[in-house]
């Protein structure tokens, strides 16, 4: 299967204008260099032509001869006969670690350890009495045999009830709930795929949901987002080119950057999934986890009609209530829930009747917790911003974590180090979609107490410094 390829005019606009201070060939060769650095292009991707880049950027043959030589000197691409000139990590990319819940590291931790390894928060207020009122209620339901394959009615009611406040017609006959949203999202994906069909994704993206695509064996298609920001061209290229039959979007502040995708790119995407026959498979985990205004944007579903979106509140009420839902059309309604048996029967009534309970009081944060996750946010972001200058990280709107650009590729040596420190971290490229590289990002979620998070920070501070140190940087 052919790689990703990038057009002539849009490297020229990644790279950005030209330096008058430096020679041509080598201000596109170090362009080309640090992009890759950056992750924005991604190993393997096919560059322009260099007939094509004299034309986008009019410089001379010679010139952009000259860059590509100089960045195949340097070991950033490689020529290949008959597919031109392709990008290349240095040495060969850096394998990453897997979802940061690794079946080989369920057991408990030492004392004192933090780990920053999963964004989740502490259960919502109001959560054992919710619990208390659904076991008064789970009498009505003892008395049958105890499986809902498609949900209890009352919580998927609720569900369909939360969609249409936020302007989706919804119909609680369009709602399967799940184990959690990841579970959702596998049953998404097999009711539409088979073994071999491609799915296109950015990179970086959620983990566990990677690993699960991987699973079923399925070829992921990367697109870079390693900034956040939804590259629309990039995606309807590589749809044109590749012929996806799938594509998993995070437009609610994606997980890990954070980022939110406004209305008309949400029309524009929808746009290319109609265009070539992509269904979109939307994760609206974090959609409700605000934390200035609410966002002013209508459900993905709003715009692609025939797209599935998976949901669940892990992250909005609490990690231990293990209840997802799909929102799929009608005419995919069936295939979910068929897919969904394939490694589940049915979730447990008693959590199905909290949730409901909890959608019906309040179906997302309450005001203090938002007002508790944005200080916390801004303690990390300012603390690490203080100690670590050369660390760039946007704070986001919504979401649990934020997003760092390292001044140099060194994230699982971070990683490495933080964790003798004390501090389990999730490297850039445990979100790469191709399992390696993003080795200039990493992840710091703020969902933690207070006086955690401050432990945290100091203990990333010194491992960072101890990876600097050792590398001679800074």
């Amino acid at each position: 299967m052919p790689g990703p390829r990038i057009s002539a005019h849009r490297l020229v606009a990644m790279a950005g204008p030209p330096d008058a201070r430096t020679p041509s060939y080598a201000w596109l060769a170090d362009a080309v260099r640090l992009l890759v650095a950056d992750g924005r292009l991604l190993h393997g991707t096919r560059l322009p032509s260099e007939r094509e880049l004299v034309t986008a950027t009019g410089l001379s043959r010679t010139t952009v001869s000259r860059a590509y030589a100089e960045l195949r000197e340097r070991g950033y691409a490689r020529a290949r006969h008959g597919s031109g000139t392709l990008v290349q990590i240095p040495g060969g990319p850096v394998s990453g670690a897997a979802e940061p819940l690794p079946l080989h590291d369920l057991g408990e931790h030492a004392s004192g350890v933090i780990d920053l390894r999963s964004a989740a928060p502490s259960g919502q207020p109001g959560l054992a009495a919710a619990f208390e009122r659904a076991v008064e209620r789970l009498g009505a339901y003892t008395g049958g045999m105890g499986y809902f394959p498609l949900g209890v009615p009352e919580l998927r009611e609720a569900v369909a009830q939360r969609y249409r406040e936020r302007g989706v017609p919804t119909r609680s006959d369009q709602i399967v709930v799940t184990t959690g949203a990841l579970a959702g999202c596998v049953a998404a994906f097999r009711a539409v795929l088979h073994r071999g069909d491609r799915v296109l994704l950015q990179s970086p993206s959620y983990p566990g949901t990677l690993a699960s695509l991987r699973q079923d064996a399925v070829r992921l298609l990367a697109v870079p987002a390693e900034s956040g920001r939804t590259d629309l061209e990039a995606i309807a290229e590589r749809a044109a080119a590749s012929s996806p039959r799938a594509m998993l979007a995070l437009p609610d502040f994606h997980n890990p950057t954070g980022t939110l995708m406004d209305d008309d790119e949400r029309a524009r995407l929808a746009g290319i999934w109609e265009r070539h026959g992509v269904v979109g498979v939307v994760d609206e985990t974090l959609c409700e986890l605000w934390l200035q205004d609410e966002p002013s944007v209508r459900p993905m579903a709003a715009h692609a009609p025939g797209s599935i979106t998976v949901g669940g509140v892990s992250k909005s009420h609490w990690g231990g209530l293990r209840i997802g839902w799909v929102r799929a059309p009608r005419d995919l309604v069936g295939a979910v829930a068929r897919a969904r048996t394939t490694f589940d029967l049915a979730p447990p009534v008693l959590e199905q009747l909290v949730v409901t309970d909890l959608l019906q009081t309040r179906a997302g944060l309450p005001d203090d917790t938002r007002r508790g996750l944005r200080e916390r946010r801004d303690l990390v972001h300012g603390a690490i911003s203080r100690e670590l200058p050369g660390w760039q990280a946007l704070s986001p709107s919504g979401g649990l974590s934020l997003w760092w650009r390292l001044p140099v590729a060194r994230s699982s040596a971070l990683s490495a180090a933080a964790e003798r420190r004390g501090v389990l971290l999730a490297p850039g490229s445990a979100f790469a979609v191709e399992g390696q590289g993003l080795e200039r990002w990493v992840r710091t979620p703020y969902a933690l107490p207070a006086e955690q998070l401050e432990v945290a920070v100091e203990r990333i501070v010194a491992a960072w410094r101890e990876v600097v140190a050792h590398d001679g940087t800074r």
